[in-house]
């Protein structure tokens, strides 16, 4: 840090096995990459290619490099899985992974229908060679899931051999863990945590009011992503206390 200031929460440090920061990449250019990682490098733990945006971005391969010198894993947005495994391409896509060198892949079922089971086998391929995330929840605002089947969901998956797990939110935070409004389902959150422990979730959680709830709630540790790479240093300041919205979350009481 620049300077020191009293009572400033503590952080893990990297890298990370919990307070993660996974940011979105939606298609940045490779300047745009080398910028961000410029002033918000040390703060960004893993970065998603947000749903299949990998397939049509420019100078994949170079863009990916940037990443890997900087120590920051990559994955495919779990929607690129999903093509592959509905056009029956799954082997294509474990050449995929090879092909770039990618040590960590996510597995998702938010825009098919698949049996839970063949999810999970998924995962434990997968698992063998890469770090598994994998995401609970639909993309479809109107299948709304009881607590009790995210909680299932979720062992289930983390028992294959998932690394963690994600929350499902979309780009724009407003289905699965949120209303269409973006507010938090505070219930359905409240529940996962009585029987998952935080450190293995990540809560997708773009917008900032979001971010402030899980932090408030959870703590600066807290598991997010889905973070818009001009949010990254905002965010780490919402972690340490330091934006108004927790400025005085962390101070001494008395």
């Amino acid at each position: 840090m620049n300077y020191t200031l009293k009572h400033i929460p503590e952080r893990t440090q990297k890298p990370r096995e919990v307070g993660l920061t996974m940011m979105m990449d939606k298609g940045m250019s490779v300047r745009q990459v080398e910028d961000v990682l410029e002033t918000a490098g040390d703060y960004i733990d893993v970065v998603k290619l947000g749903w299949a945006t990998s397939y049509v971005t420019p100078n994949l391969e170079k863009k990916l490099q940037v990443y890997k010198s900087a120590g920051i894993p990559v994955y495919f947005g779990g929607t690129l899985f999903e093509a592959f495994v509905v056009r029956n391409q799954f082997e294509d896509y474990l050449r995929v992974l090879d092909k770039y060198k990618m040590t960590f892949a996510e597995v998702s079922d938010g825009s098919i229908e698949m049996p839970h089971e063949q999810k999970c086998e998924y995962i434990r391929r997968l698992s063998q060679q890469v770090t598994v995330l994998s995401e609970v929840g639909s993309k479809d605002a109107s299948k709304i899931m009881p607590p009790y089947m995210w909680i299932e969901l979720m062992q289930a998956e983390l028992e294959a051999g998932a690394w963690k797990v994600i929350g499902e939110a979309r780009e724009a935070g407003n289905v699965g863990l949120f209303r269409s409004s973006g507010e938090v389902r505070e219930g359905l959150v409240k529940e996962i945590l009585h029987s998952i422990p935080y450190e293995k979730i990540i809560w997708e959680a773009p917008q900032k009011a979001q971010q402030v709830w899980f932090i408030k709630l959870i703590g600066p540790n807290v598991n997010l992503g889905n973070i818009a790479p001009q949010e990254v240093i905002p965010l780490e300041t919402i972690r340490l206390g330091l934006r108004g919205d927790t400025f005085d979350f962390f101070l001494p009481k008395e």
